[in-house]
């Protein structure tokens, strides 16, 4: 795991060296540097695999030269097939001499997470892994391109601090910028399974992964063995590893089958001070004692969040609407304290295994749109409006809109007119969506509407919202954060499960909960999911902290200050607290870097 960063054209040695340092904390163990005409290609280094200094990168071979951030779960098995004189045990060097076998097609042989910089002659090509488990940034000028693993690595190469409209409208409505914006204009991300090709000074993109499976009954047993493999193959490392333990099943379910190899396997829990009804510290202590594993908890109070968040923001480098970021962020920081490098997180079980609730309500209301003579329910519509979600979910179907825009969606189009002091459309939030509808829908499985939730989910809410922050926070700590319910097998797999199956009779997740009865007692997999939640309304409130959405709107003039107060009165007492959370994460970053 560690940290990409180059560029292409004419530079400054010393600005490159100082943008450069922004990620040291992303791989503090080596920073290797190539230096040409024209050519600036770094790398820090976080040593997982192969920690002697004979794996540092960049690697080159010939005129080829490697940067590569990641982990590649199968280079044992790929290593095999490659014609190649290897001189480390590295998965770095697998990957570039798959390069060199097969050409760009090499990463569809990859298993695994990555962002990949190669620059081959005049050519540079940046990759993105199918999940977007790790980020990738660039930035194109006038005189070449840069690219980052981070966007603070990019900010210094423009000439003004600008605020994409497109980021902030995506942000607004599904919690992350929806690629390629960032929320600074000039800096874009590569979507994930895609990779950008940068020759001459053209860019072109390509998209090389995207879900496509045969549709079956699905097989329990071949979802099994892929869950235990992806998760054998996680706990690669030549240095010490340890999980994430909440009270659920997700985390529980890697818990148990990574003691099967690691017998003394570690986990770590949060819980709060102040605040019973969000810890989780007494489930996890039960399935631990269950599962004999040894579990370590955090106990975090109002003082430790508040003081914290400055530092994730930082690591941000955005807006982010997560609030788990910070309790995260803290824990990770533990994880460190006690020496691990590498930790095991249950990211992606609720998408691809429907753990949600909603997704059996929005599947539920899904029907509806086979209702003939509703013109006067448009009407109805057309006319009055509601705060409520299930309001805008009704008037979506019966106005013949898609439904369904993520499990992330906060700020609905007509939310975003009443609250912006500008005109919002209806319907506009689905011009970032669009694309991601267009090639489902031309997809074999498009008559499933629960495979277009756990698709878009994949795309969006996990990629840009869950794998960001999860990246952004293990890596402020120097700690590689890996999730074996990513792997892109297995996910293929849960997705030849008919609709039927994957919704379940029983509540959710009903395909995981059959698998996990030969590891987890009926306590464990019946519990209430309780998620990441954590108090951080009841620490903004109390703290005074949601002051600062009022003082930045009255220097931007960006809501209406009547509606904004009304989503900060209804979030004071427990309602639209998400909503607000992403206002004062917005505030926060135009505070610093706007005004």
């Amino acid at each position: 795991m560690c940290a990409i960063f180059g560029i292409l054209g004419e530079y400054d040695l010393s600005q490159a060296k100082r943008a450069l340092s922004k990620m040291a904390h992303r791989g503090p163990d080596f920073c290797g540097i190539v230096e040409e005409p024209r050519l600036f290609f770094a790398h820090h280094r976080l040593s997982i695999l192969d920690v002697d200094a004979r794996a540092h990168q960049p690697l080159r071979h010939q005129k080829i030269l490697l940067s590569f951030n990641g982990e590649i779960y199968n280079h044992k098995a790929l290593k095999a097939q490659l014609h190649y004189n290897f001189t480390t045990d590295s998965d770095a060097e697998v990957v570039l001499a798959a390069y060199v076998q097969y050409g760009i097609d090499f990463v569809r042989h990859l298993r695994g997470m990555f962002a990949i910089a190669i620059v081959d002659g005049s050519r540079l090509y940046l990759i993105r892994d199918r999940f977007g488990k790790k980020p990738l940034y660039y930035h194109r000028h006038d005189k070449g391109l840069v690219f980052a693993s981070e966007i603070k690595a990019l900010t210094p190469f423009l000439k003004q601090m600008r605020m994409n409209q497109d980021a902030l409208s995506s942000y607004l409505s599904f919690l992350a910028p929806a690629p390629p914006h960032t929320f600074y204009e000039g800096i874009e991300k590569l979507e994930s399974g895609s990779y950008l090709l940068y020759e001459n000074g053209n860019i072109h993109k390509h998209t090389y992964y995207d879900l496509s499976v045969e549709r079956s009954s699905g097989c329990t047993v071949q979802t099994e063995l892929l869950l235990r493999e992806s998760i054998a193959l996680r706990l690669q490392a030549d240095v010490p590893v340890a999980g994430l333990l909440s009270g659920g099943i997700d985390s529980a379910m890697i818990a148990a089958i990574a003691r099967e190899r690691i017998p003394d396997f570690t986990t770590f829990t949060l819980g709060y001070r102040e605040y019973g009804a969000y810890d989780e510290r007494v489930n996890a202590a039960e399935t631990a004692r269950y599962l004999g594993v040894n579990n370590c908890s955090l106990e975090i109070d109002r003082s430790d969040f508040m003081n914290t968040i400055p530092k994730v923001m930082e690591s941000m480098d955005e807006p982010l609407n997560d609030p788990a970021a910070v309790p995260l962020f803290l824990l990770f920081q533990e994880i460190r304290r006690q020496g691990y490098k590498v930790v095991l997180s249950g990211e992606g079980s609720d998408e691809i295994f429907l753990g949600y609730r909603h997704y059996r309500e929005y599947f539920e209301i899904e029907s509806l749109a086979t209702l003939h003579n509703t013109n006067w329910i448009r009407k109805y519509f057309r006319s009055n409006f509601s705060m409520n979600r299930e309001w805008e979910w009704y008037k979506r179907i019966f106005n013949k809109q898609l439904l369904f825009r993520t499990s992330g969606e906060r700020f609905s189009d007509l939310q975003q007119n009443r609250l912006l002091r500008r005109n919002v459309k209806d319907n506009h939030s689905y011009c970032y969506l669009q694309h991601y509808r267009q090639r489902f829908l031309a997809s074999e499985y498009a008559d499933d509407a629960t495979l277009w939730y756990s698709y878009i989910d994949l795309k969006l809410f996990q990629a840009e919202h869950f794998l960001m922050k999860l990246d952004k926070v293990s890596m402020a700590h120097s700690i590689e954060a890996r999730t074996p319910f990513l792997d892109h097998h297995l996910v293929e797999q849960v997705f030849t499960y008919n609709a039927h199956a994957r919704l379940g009779s029983d509540g959710t997740k009903s395909i995981l909960k059959e698998l996990a009865r030969r590891y987890l007692n009926t306590s464990i997999i019946s519990r209430k999911k309780k998620g990441f939640s954590n108090p951080y309304m009841e620490y903004l409130s109390a703290s005074g902290a949601l002051e600062l959405i009022t003082e930045v709107n009255e220097q931007s003039g960006l809501f209406h200050r009547d509606v904004l107060q009304k989503y900060l009165e209804k979030a004071r007492r427990g309602r639209f607290k998400h909503h607000v959370w992403g206002l004062y994460a917005l505030s926060y970053w135009m505070k610093r870097y706007l005004l």
